[in-house]
This record gives C-alpha cells, sequence and structure tokens, in this order.
C-alpha cells in the first residue's frame, strides 16, 4: 500500500508536489503558531487570575489581622471572588456573601512562602460546575492563627479562550487555503521558464543540434542548468559533426582502393583473353592490404572513441620498442638504429603500446630518407620515447594539424605509400588514454616524434 501511494505521488507534476509541501509546512505552523499561542495567552490569563486572587486574599488577611471583619466579609468590585476564613480547628469564621452558611469548601492549607502558590478548585456548591483559583494565606495572631481562602473563577478566560480558539480553528485553515493559492501561483511562475526550456528542447532535433535554449537572465538554479544544458548541446553538436565527419572521410577513404578494386576486377571479367594474373595480382594484393590497414585503423579509431577500459598491467616499454623495430627492419632497407633505447617499465595497456610504436615507425618510414633513430629514457617519473627521421620534416605550422584524422600533408604521397592519415590520430588517442602527451620536434634535417608517458598507473 504505501508503495503504491510512493508510486501514484511520484507521478504527480511536480508544481503540485511543491504545493502540497509548502501546504503541509504552512498547516503545520500556523497551527504550531495557534497552538503556542493559545497556551500561552491560556497561561498569561490564568497568571493574572492568580494574580488577582492573591492580592485580594491579602487585603483580607490585613483587615483580619486589624480586627475589621465580622461574620461576612465586604464585597469589592470581585463580586464574583468566593472568600472563607478559617480558624485552626476548620471551622469558618467569614465568608463572602456568596458562601454564607456553607462549610469550609477549602481544604490545602495555606502557602508560608512570600508568593503562596494557586490551587485549581472544582464544584463550589451552588455556583455550578466551574473551575476556579484559589489561594490561601495565613492571617491572625501566634495565639489564633487563621487561614483566609479566596477563589475566583476562571469562566471568563474559558470564555474568552474557546472564542479565540474557535476563531482560529477558522481562521487558520482560511489562511493555510489562501497562501495555498498563493504558493501554486508563484511556483507555476517559477516553473515557467522550465516550460520555455522544456519546448525549446523539443523542437531540438538530432539533426539540428546548434540551436541553444534561452538562458534566463537571473543567476540562479535554473540560468546555471540552462547553461549547462547548452554545453552539453555544444558538446553533442561537436560529436555529432566530428563523427560525420569521420564517415564522411572514411567513406571517402575506403572507396579509392574499393574502386581500384572493382575497376581492375571488371576489366579482367569483359576482357578475360586480354587479363594478365600475374602482374595484376600483386596490384589487387597491394589494395586490399591496404584496404585491411585501413579498415583496421578505423576500427581501432572507433574502440578509442568509445573509451573501453584498458587492459592494464605492468609493461616494459624497451622490449615493445625492439619487437617492433625487428619488425620494421624485415620491411624496410632503411637503417634503424635503436642503440638510444634504454629501460623503461610503465603501466600500461601492452596491445596499445604497441600500436603507438608501430604507427611511429610506419610513419618514420614512410618520409625517412636515409635511416631512423629511435631512443627512450625516463625521467622525472615519465618516459620519453622519440622516433626521429631524416625526412623532409613537417612545418611548424602542419605539427598539431597531423595529429588529426584523416589528416596528409602530401596527399598524392601518402595514398601512394599506403597512408590512410589515421596513424598519428591512433598514437595521440592511445598516449591521452594513458595519461601521456604527444608533440612533434625539428630533427634537422627531419622530424622527432615524441611520445611521453608516466611511469606510474594511467
Amino acid at each position: 500500500m504505501a508503495a503504491d501511494v510512493r508510486s501514484w505521488w511520484a507521478r504527480r507534476s511536480l508544481r503540485l508536489r511543491l504545493t502540497a509541501a509548502a501546504a503541509l509546512v504552512i498547516a503545520a505552523g500556523l497551527a504550531g503558531a495557534a497552538l503556542l499561542l493559545v497556551v500561552w495567552l491560556h497561561a498569561s490569563l490564568i497568571n493574572g487570575l492568580d494574580q488577582t486572587v492573591l492580592q485580594r486574599a491579602q487585603v483580607v488577611a490585613a483587615d483580619v489581622d486589624s480586627n475589621q471583619i465580622g461574620a461576612e466579609v465586604p464585597a469589592t468590585s470581585h463580586a464574583e471572588a468566593a472568600v472563607q476564613i478559617v480558624d485552626g480547628k476548620g471551622d469558618v469564621l467569614s465568608s463572602s456573601a456568596n458562601l454564607r452558611g456553607l462549610p469550609r469548601l477549602f481544604t490545602f492549607p495555606a502557602s508560608r512562602s512570600g508568593t503562596p502558590h494557586a490551587h485549581t478548585v472544582h464544584d463550589i456548591p451552588e455556583h455550578g460546575n466551574g473551575t476556579w483559583r484559589a489561594v490561601g494565606v495565613p492571617a491572625g495572631t501566634p495565639h489564633n492563627p487563621v487561614t483566609v481562602y479566596v477563589a475566583a473563577p476562571t469562566e471568563s478566560v474559558d470564555h474568552g479562550l474557546a472564542q479565540l480558539s474557535a476563531g482560529l480553528a477558522t481562521g487558520v485553515p482560511a489562511v493555510v487555503a489562501l497562501l495555498t493559492g498563493i504558493v501554486w501561483l508563484l511556483t507555476g511562475r517559477a516553473l515557467r521558464p522550465v516550460d520555455a526550456m522544456r519546448a525549446q528542447t523539443a523542437e531540438i532535433t538530432g539533426s539540428d543540434l546548434s540551436r541553444r535554449l534561452d538562458v534566463p537572465p537571473a543567476n540562479d538554479a535554473l540560468g546555471r542548468l540552462a547553461t549547462t544544458f547548452n554545453d552539453l548541446l555544444g558538446r553533442l553538436d561537436a560529436a555529432t559533426r566530428r563523427q560525420r565527419r569521420f564517415i564522411a572521410d572514411a567513406a571517402h577513404e575506403l572507396r579509392s582502393p574499393l574502386s581500384t578494386l572493382h575497376t581492375r576486377l571488371e576489366v579482367a571479367d569483359h576482357h578475360p583473353e586480354s587479363a594478365h594474373w600475374q602482374t595484376l595480382a600483386p596490384d589487387l594484393l597491394r589494395e586490399t592490404e591496404r584496404l585491411n590497414r585501413l579498415v583496421d585503423d578505423l576500427l581501432r579509431i572507433a574502440r578509442l572513441d568509445a573509451r573501453p577500459r584498458l587492459r592494464t598491467r605492468p609493461v616494459d616499454l624497451d622490449e615493445i620498442v625492439f619487437a617492433e623495430v625487428r619488425e620494421a627492419r624485415s620491411r624496410t632497407r632503411l637503417v634503424i638504429d635503436q642503440h638510444a633505447v634504454g629501460a623503461a617499465r610503465l603501466t600500461g595497456d601492452e596491445d596499445a603500446l604497441a600500436r603507438v610504436v608501430r604507427n611511429l615507425l610506419d610513419n618514420a618510414l614512410r618520409y625517412a630518407a636515409t635511416r631512423i633513430d629511435i631512443s627512450l629514457h625516463t625521467l622525472h617519473n615519465t618516459a620519453h620515447l622519440v622516433v626521429a627521421d631524416d625526412g623532409p620534416g613537417i612545418p611548424e605550422a602542419d605539427r598539431e594539424r597531423v595529429f588529426g584524422r584523416f589528416t596528409r600533408l602530401d596527399d598524392a604521397r601518402a595514398r601512394g605509400t599506403g597512408g590512410s592519415g589515421l596513424g598519428l590520430a591512433i598514437v595521440r588517442d592511445i598516449v591521452t588514454a594513458h595519461h601521456g602527451s604527444t608533440h612533434i620536434e625539428d630533427n634537422h634535417p627531419g622530424t622527432r616524434l615524441v611520445v611521453q608517458l608516466p611511469t606510474g598507473e594511467p
């Protein structure tokens, strides 16, 4: 049952829930304030009545001490007060007119303190079933002590409190209803920008993420929410544009080898008598290898964009470098010098780091004239890997651009050597995932590709 109630409540509108919560708080606050008012006023009125009764008792006690009291206590402005003077034996010596002929009605002893304590008395004969406040003070002489009892009804106090309670019982719900209505209106006004943001958000489609929400002028929670949402839209727009550009570039890159394969196979199919398969097969094999490398690079980029968890473990980066150098030497006659490779142990993904070294070597093989130099050392908990070639070099203005996807500074040359323009982009993404950095320096002549990786766990 409780779960059903919570589920029902959770489905209500935010405006209704806020208004209901405010109404409960207002009702509880006003009810508590009304209760405290009634309690405080009752205590105040009773205290005032007690003071009146005590003053009357002290006046009567003074008259007793001066032997000015007869069989009947003279009336005062407080005609409703009830007075009895009782001797030490409990006999009534004198009383007010409204208690004439009645026996002793007050049995509590007289208070000997400086401030006598009043008592609540019920059911005084011939005076209904009301409640009275009574006080007893000592009087007379040590040889003839008496006690003066004075009581006053609490009817006026009870009547006033009853009227006040009735007024509060009527007024508090009316005030709660009025304030609830005001809260409802104010909540609707406060949530109006949220409705506007919702309407604007509904108009934003996946094909047009350039639109932004109107930010309220006030620097409040709604303004910060709109700003944050606009930042999110900006990131989504940038990611979408990057993805579309990547798809277009990938399609363009795939079209070239596929077109070459299709054209040559189509010619061989239409003119089988003129097809020289011994010369055609190596060309087709090169195109398929190029296509295979391109697909492999695209898959690697897609995995990096998906931000997979790296399979980290302690890795000897120098062993990876030696293994990749051996493989590269089998594919080239260029000199690859690895004498400057020292020990470097770090925590990372071995396969991903091997791909970094392989791509750096492939890039150097593509542009080097005679030799490639590789160095590796550790300094200040950072492994520094440098792959240098003696090729034409990279202009300083293009050194950051070459790490972009499908970037070629010499388009025809790169395509002729099988480059896809993704190698250095993959290097940067992998190094960044390991919390490292990449940059390019001059080699005089040629280029130095520098990779810095922390030796601690990424």
